[in-house]
């Protein structure tokens, strides 16, 4: 019972740790397009793919650790910051912040 036991718990850490990687994925997918959209003025464009890089960013922030999280922790402050001047019409100063939280899902991808 104990083997079986061992057994599921390395699996169970395994898929959190593939969990983890497929919301940091989308989270950086999500930001490089805001990047984008921030970069054509593209305000309301910029606000949708930030949020969505946000709610992945905060699943892939719940279960890593370390470096990675830290990392993450940054890319969300930054998709905040780029959500608040994109819904004041700063396509510009948003482009800016999502661009830093590329950076920071870029790092935490390793």
């Amino acid at each position: 019972m104990k083997k079986h036991m061992a057994i599921f718990a390395a699996l169970l850490l395994s898929a959190s740790g593939a969990f983890a990687e497929e919301h940091a994925v989308e989270a950086l997918k999500h930001s490089e397009h805001a990047v984008t959209h921030g970069s054509a003025g593209h305000a309301p464009q910029l606000v949708t793919h930030a949020e969505n890089a946000l709610g992945h960013a905060k699943q892939a922030e719940s279960v890593a650790s370390g470096e990675v999280k830290t990392h993450i922790s940054a890319g969300i402050k930054s998709l905040e910051e780029s959500i608040a001047h994109g819904k004041q019409n700063h396509a510009d100063v948003a482009g800016k912040h999502a661009a830093d939280a590329v950076s920071h899902f870029k790092a935490a991808n390793g």
